[in-house]
């Protein structure tokens, strides 16, 4: 990474409201954050920092839950895979080995409809994706546009096309600016609840160990990050999460119809607390397991 490069990213990361945001980019938005448990307990959590005995972080990783139907003599399996958008090469290459096992795997892009990501991710850039392509230079990990095929026949295109995110947006009254503005107002109350992390952001940043210790930084905030997506879904939900998560399992109903028994539901990780419970009422299925994957390694 550039000297000019790292410079330029210098100052927003310095303010930690800000900072909040880039990560909530990072892990929800197109893109990721964090999944609590539901008010019943059941459900896990999709992204989580992993600790050694000495109670030290090790891994930030990500959840495969396994859901089965209730219905007897039913064969159909979902699994909701937890994304980062940006990661090892290694649990890249750990996930497209799995989605060669199911028979759809519903992958989130708002593109128009049908739309199939090539090889490396070519003609799809966004400013945020250019923001998390600066972000994995700085952590030194990798965008995962780049490193899941996306060219398997079994992957399915599962989310809304920009007309729709917009006119849902309009219908709405709302914006992305709003949405992050409620962010923001959440991120100062809890700033002014507990304590601050920028000095540890700060000696991470000139550290020579540099993107290990900035990875622990952005490791340690991720159990705010609930809070802040809870904001941004407001009181009556928001296009970016729950409307894009009801057109992802519209058509994921339709390739149950069409006989498909395997899903995976390949999406960012604070789609999936929404999605838990859409399965859990919608669906009628039942939560049977849960692994979990390395995402970054943080020692």
């Amino acid at each position: 990474m550039s000297t000019r490069t790292f410079l330029s990213a210098l100052r927003p990361l310095i303010d930690r409201r800000f900072w909040m945001l880039i990560v909530s980019l990072l892990l929800a938005s197109g893109s990721s954050a964090i999944a609590a448990e539901n008010e019943k307990g059941d459900a896990p959590e999709f992204l989580r920092v992993k600790n050694n005995a000495d109670g030290k972080p090790t891994a930030l990783q990500t959840a495969i839950a396994h859901y089965q139907s209730k219905k007897d003599g039913a064969k159909l399996q979902v699994d909701l895979i937890g994304a980062v958008h940006i990661g090892e090469g290694s649990y890249y290459e750990e996930l497209n080995k799995r989605f060669k096992d199911y028979d759809a795997v519903m992958y989130e892009l708002v593109a128009p409809e049908g739309t199939r990501v090539p090889a490396g991710g070519a003609g799809h850039s966004s400013p945020v994706s250019g923001l998390q392509n600066g972000i994995k230079d700085m952590l030194a990990l990798e965008f995962q546009l780049e490193k899941v095929d996306y060219s398997p026949e079994n992957f399915i295109h599962a989310d809304m096309s920009p007309d729709e995110f917009a006119k849902d947006m309009e219908e709405r009254g709302d914006s992305i600016l709003g949405m992050f503005a409620r962010a923001m107002g959440q991120g100062l109350v809890q700033q002014s609840q507990g304590g601050s992390t920028d000095a540890a952001l700060m000696m991470a940043l000139f550290s020579s160990n540099r993107e290990k210790k900035l990875r622990r930084v952005f490791a340690s905030q991720i159990a705010d990050m609930d809070n802040q997506m809870k904001a941004i879904e407001g009181e009556n939900g928001s296009t970016i999460i729950s409307q894009r998560n009801a057109k992802a399992f519209e058509v994921m109903d339709r390739e149950i119809k069409n006989g498909k028994q395997k899903i995976a539901v390949f999406y960012g990780a604070g789609h999936l607390d929404d999605m838990h419970k859409r399965l859990l009422k919608d669906f009628g299925m039942e939560l049977k397991k849960v692994e979990y994957l390395d995402a970054w390694e943080l020692e």
